[in-house]
């Protein structure tokens, strides 16, 4: 998607300027020297943007699942108040998006149609990404206070095969011989993880089980979420704008923000949270830091997600995601004192390789974009 985004772009950008060369004939030499120019800064915004949102999603995936991870080991046993902090830090975004939506900001790029979908529309897209989000960030939670924060993390890369499949049948992708080999790579690296015995000292093999499974399940529901903001994106909100982006995070994150909180009270946990925060390791500011700073790293984490699936695909976002695979087992064996043992090696090798298989595929389609580049440059200039 990213590659014939940028294509599109750098054709239309050649086209323009030719139509208004044609319209003005003594123009036609500040045209010809500022043709090259438009194409090239669209390529070097593209990048810098996908840095940016690579950076948020590193960080704040890995900063959100260390967190969430030491609100249990401290004392936390709140499995709803730890899903409702994945979604509660959406005011933060809220000064950036009401700045960006105001009438002196422009909202789209000269080339996108100004097409807005009905409200009841963006209600019933915004309120399902919502449930979804709240039920995935639940299996979540499970998933961190039942496994190993290292066995988690490798469990999670399961979301680039789900996502690979989902953007198959929704977001027309291709499978080449490289994006296979990767989700065959994956798929056996969850299943070493799956016939370990490996159990916590504190949990028991039937929890552990029921990590394994929340956490498979919470993958494969992320990916779907994945593969449907990128068609949202694409068929709903029509818009080429950060302000796109946040409202798809700010939405969304209400809806799920208010389920939780449904959630808190409908299973009596709400009567714990304050015993909860008196006996936390550390203390009641360092429980309230704790749960801050996961909320914050979350929207990092999600900020980063959608941008990435808004300038290149969700199948892109979750490749990038799968970069701090080996960094999390590795902080959580410093931090939590997990186990590396060598069935979790050889899963977090085949992992990598995998993940260096799809990008090695990105790579090869890089190449063909900047042939198809060099081909339009080249007909432009007959």
């Amino acid at each position: 998607m990213a590659e014939v985004q940028e294509l599109q772009l750098h054709i239309r950008a050649i086209e323009d300027l030719k139509v208004t060369a044609d319209a003005t004939p003594s123009s036609n030499d500040a045209t010809t020297t500022n043709q090259p120019i438009l194409p090239i800064y669209i390529r070097y915004k593209w990048w810098l943007l996908v840095a940016l949102y690579t950076f948020f999603l590193i960080v704040g995936n890995t900063a959100g699942t260390l967190l969430g991870r030491l609100y249990f080991e401290n004392g936390g046993n709140s499995k709803w108040l730890a899903t409702l902090v994945q979604s509660a830090g959406f005011p933060l975004l809220l000064p950036f998006y009401l700045f960006l939506s105001s009438p002196n900001t422009p909202k789209t790029t000269p080339f996108t149609p100004k097409i807005s979908p009905s409200l009841s529309t963006l209600a019933i897209l915004y309120v399902s990404i919502g449930l979804l989000a709240s039920g995935d960030n639940l299996m979540y939670s499970y998933g961190l206070v039942y496994l190993p924060v290292s066995t988690y993390s490798l469990l999670c890369s399961s979301q680039l095969a789900f996502n690979a499949l989902f953007s198959f049948f929704l977001n027309s992708l291709k499978f080449t011989p490289y994006i296979v080999n990767s989700l065959v790579l994956l798929t056996i690296s969850g299943a070493l993880l799956a016939v370990s015995s490996e159990s916590s000292a504190s949990n028991s093999t039937g929890k552990y089980v029921i990590g394994f499974l929340c956490t498979i399940g919470a993958s494969a529901l992320f990916s779907l979420l994945l593969s449907l903001t990128q068609l949202a994106f694409e068929k709903i909100l029509k818009k080429e704008s950060v302000s796109a982006i946040l409202e798809m995070q700010i939405f969304p994150a209400i809806v799920a923000t208010c389920v939780c909180v449904v959630g808190i009270f409908a299973s009596g946990e709400w009567r714990g949270l304050k015993q909860e925060m008196a006996g936390y390791k550390g203390g009641g500011v360092s429980y309230v830091m704790n749960l801050a700073w996961t909320a914050v790293s979350w929207q990092v984490f999600f900020i980063g997600s959608l941008g990435l699936i808004f300038e290149a695909s969700s199948l892109f976002s979750n490749v990038i995601g799968t970069v701090s695979l080996p960094i999390i087992p590795i902080l959580a064996v410093m931090l939590f004192h997990d186990k590396m043992d060598g069935v979790k090696v050889v899963s977090m090798l085949l992992a990598i390789w995998g993940f260096c298989s799809y990008v090695y595929q990105h790579y090869l389609d890089g190449s063909k974009l900047r042939t198809a580049i060099r081909n339009a440059d080249a007909i432009s200039d007959c």
